[in-house]
């Protein structure tokens, strides 16, 4: 059996797309977990090794590795699944035996062992885990091609927040409207969506009144700075350490800000190229997305002089600096960070779309590189009565004959025509919880069709 302590936790519903990896046994590939900091890797780990015992696998042939023990230190793959067959006595030659390394970027050339492994022990499905993000993503991709399949665990989506919290009663699917979910009381769903701005990317926070007191000791010290600090930056040839926290925490507070190379540059003193490699480790470190720039016929630019940078979870900003409340003049921002940052889970492209007389914030393109739906992220019930406020929307809409157009909101739900184009309005926390788990299910899209 797992730990009592794990075994008491509800599992988070990713569950459900990493145990059939796992548990895949005609296709000889290690699974890499990986993702950032207190996201609940280790608890989906084991949560994952009671399904397996669920399903009638034999606890003997299964075995789980923290490898950050300092008694390990300087042992092999190999040598742990040596330790392994001494210790439960099951046959090396056993046809499936299930080996758990957690806290893997700890182990010198980890990716070099788990190839070997892979080639080697046919009978041996291995799992890895570790929060070194950027390293393992950069080592995963450069040896572990066609052997190792990667899993990115991110981030708490709204929907699994309120699913953790056991609040699930607060929504309910709308028949009237598709896949979308509605809150019988819009006020309450807002008030844990604000909580959710402030506290709710890491499960440990959302379960802990004393974390949420002084956010910022948790996430800053025990996430970001471990992150900045300890995570390999100069794989990426970061040296100056100083120099990257001060662009992090600038792109932080700046959070679905449009910027450009150009003007950082200038602001920073940093040249340009570097500027890249920090983006690039950011970006690979899970704790910023960028996001590029289309013009109005929704056509990419040639330079991506400009870009917007996400936080890829909102809550990361309030621990840096101090958290939200309903009427904050940033609140704006942290919400369209928070439909981005659900957007983030799945593997679709976004952009946004800026010309000289207007902007969308959130536009997709179909495989033929013409929109297929867009969206405007407000926080406000003031944008349904004012049709002037969408104008630039709706004639971008108008322009590439887009019907799937939505706008959030922070109360209302309405449908209603600017300039022709029809408009879906719905709440930013209903979208929020929607999104998120219609894209668990794998069912990702852009609105209400």
């Amino acid at each position: 059996t797992i730990p009592n302590d794990y075994g008491q936790m509800c599992p988070r519903p990713y569950i459900e797309h990493l145990f059939p990896l796992v548990a895949q046994s005609d296709v000889r590939r290690a699974v890499v977990l990986m993702g950032p900091r207190r996201v609940g890797k280790t608890v989906l780990l084991h949560h994952t090794i009671a399904r397996l015992i669920e399903s009638g696998v034999d606890p003997k042939t299964i075995c789980y590795i923290s490898v950050d023990h300092p008694l390990f230190n300087g042992l092999g793959l190999e040598d742990f699944l040596q330790l392994y067959h001494e210790a439960s006595e099951v046959d090396r030659e056993y046809p499936s035996i299930y080996m758990f390394y957690d806290e893997i970027q700890y182990l010198r050339e980890w990716e070099v062992h788990l190839k070997s492994l892979v080639d080697t022990k046919k009978n041996v499905k291995v799992t890895v885990s570790g929060s070194a993000a950027a390293a393992l993503r950069l080592k995963s991709a450069e040896s572990g091609a066609g052997r190792f399949t990667d899993f990115m665990l991110p981030p708490l989506t709204f929907h699994e927040y309120i699913k953790l919290l056991d609040l699930e009663y607060l929504v309910e699917s709308n028949r009237t409207r598709g896949e979308f979910c509605t809150a019988g009381d819009i006020g309450e769903l807002n008030n844990h969506f604000l909580r959710y701005l402030n506290y709710g990317g890491y499960p440990e926070v959302i379960f802990s009144s004393s974390i949420q007191e002084d956010p910022g000791r948790f996430i800053k010290s025990d996430i970001i700075d471990k992150v900045l600090l300890r995570d390999l930056p100069s794989l990426y040839g970061i040296h100056n350490i100083q120099e990257l926290n001060s662009l992090f925490t600038t792109l932080a507070f700046n959070t679905a800000g449009e910027v450009s190379l150009e003007e950082l540059s200038k602001g920073s003193g940093v040249a340009k190229n570097t500027l890249k490699r920090y983006m690039e480790y950011l970006e690979a470190a899970f704790l910023v997305r960028l996001v590029h720039r289309v013009d109005r016929s929704a056509k990419r630019f040639a330079r991506a002089n400009f870009f917007k940078v996400y936080l890829t979870n909102p809550s990361m900003r309030a621990a840096l600096f101090s958290p939200v409340f309903d009427e904050d003049e940033t609140i704006g921002s942290l919400v369209e960070t928070a439909i981005f940052s659900q957007w983030f889970h799945s593997n679709t492209l976004l952009y946004y779309a800026r010309w000289n007389k207007g902007e969308v914030d959130i536009v997709n393109l179909g495989p033929d590189q013409k929109p297929d739906w867009a969206i405007e992220a407000k926080w406000s019930d003031r944008i349904v009565n004012r049709p002037g406020q969408l104008r630039g929307l709706a004639s971008f809409c108008k322009r590439h004959d887009l019907n799937d157009v939505l706008v959030t909101t922070k109360t209302i739900r309405a449908e209603g025509i600017v300039d022709g184009v029809p408009i879906d309005f719905i709440p930013a926390s209903e979208y929020c919880y929607t999104l998120g788990r219609n894209l668990i299910k794998q069912r990702a899209y852009g609105s209400s069709e």
